[in-house]
């Protein structure tokens, strides 16, 4: 297992790609999730309001593109048809926005309890999301052309995932082979295999080197990229780097990245051949003044 620091860069370098290293985002603003799609914009999402805010990553000019219902916005993700699918968090909610205009084209209200939906993936057929405080997985079965549906479907998760304490479900992706899906436990730092009626069986890491069962602990953010799946592990201001088998029931550390430009960073994209991945600073007091960013990194 291979562990990488990167240097720090300054707010305003540039990158071999030719987009910036960091960009800022406005003060107060928390972020959480990011999406980017096929052109240099990327998109963020605020834990104070749930405002959405577009940065082109070739300027760092940046704009409130669409606003939020006073509620957050976390995981975010980018569909073919320009249309960013955002989880609320502790508004127990999802939101469907038009990234032309910004316009919000469905909401769904997921959860009536206490709930924190946390994350999205999409798949061929469907949007799914995780809820960190209950055992179960939201889907959005979509339509012919990607027709949204009238309702989100609850998924309740069983098998190996056992809720406790905390933030359980967060990340989620789909397994190589796009036939399951791959759920992060960020408080225990398990990794399962999720079938799509919701079946969890826990993905084996290996052992570390002295033995005990690796774990991605803080695991917050999942990115897919061919077998390789990398795992953000906020706060130990890490990108975990997985092997993973075709199916995903299997998978091995490659490497840890850390660097110094990390202050919590929760979730991840791509473009250019980097990341970039949101400083949520939750180990900082969070004031209406105080400074948020978003930095990238070389993919490893």
């Amino acid at each position: 297992m291979l562990a990488l620091t990167l240097g720090a860069a300054p707010a305003a370098a540039h990158s071999p790609s030719g987009v910036l290293d960091q960009v800022a985002l406005p003060a107060g603003f928390q972020p959480e999730g990011i999406a980017i799609g096929g052109k240099p914009y990327a998109y963020f999402g605020s834990r104070v309001d749930g405002d959405i805010y577009r940065v082109d990553l070739r300027t760092g000019a940046g704009k409130v593109l669409s606003e939020g219902p006073g509620t957050q916005s976390l995981g975010l993700k980018i569909d073919d048809r320009g249309r960013l699918f955002v989880a609320g968090g502790g508004g127990g909610d999802a939101r469907v926005i038009d990234l032309r205009s910004g316009a919000v084209l469905k909401s769904y209200v997921l959860q009536t309890v206490p709930a924190f939906i946390n994350d999205v993936t999409l798949t061929g057929g469907a949007a799914w999301y995780t809820d960190s405080r209950n055992p179960v997985l939201f889907k959005l079965p979509l339509g012919k052309r990607g027709a949204l549906p009238a309702a989100a479907v609850p998924i309740p998760l069983t098998g190996d995932l056992v809720y406790t304490t905390g933030n359980n479900a967060n990340g989620i992706a789909p397994t190589p082979d796009g036939r399951a899906l791959i759920v992060v436990q960020s408080n225990t730092g398990q990794l399962f295999r999720t079938t799509y009626d919701g079946v969890t069986t826990e993905i084996d890491l290996g052992l570390t080197e002295a033995g005990e069962p690796e774990n991605v602990l803080n695991g917050d953010g999942l990115w897919l990229r061919g077998r390789d799946l990398y795992v953000v592990q906020n706060r130990l201001n890490t990108v975990t780097k997985l092997r993973l088998n075709r199916d995903g029931s299997q998978a091995t550390v490659v490497s840890r990245t850390t660097s110094p430009a990390f202050d919590v960073p929760t979730t991840i994209a791509e473009y250019g051949k980097r990341f970039w991945l949101p400083n949520a600073r939750f180990t900082t007091p969070a004031e209406p003044t105080t400074t948020y960013n978003a930095v990238s990194i070389p993919i490893p």
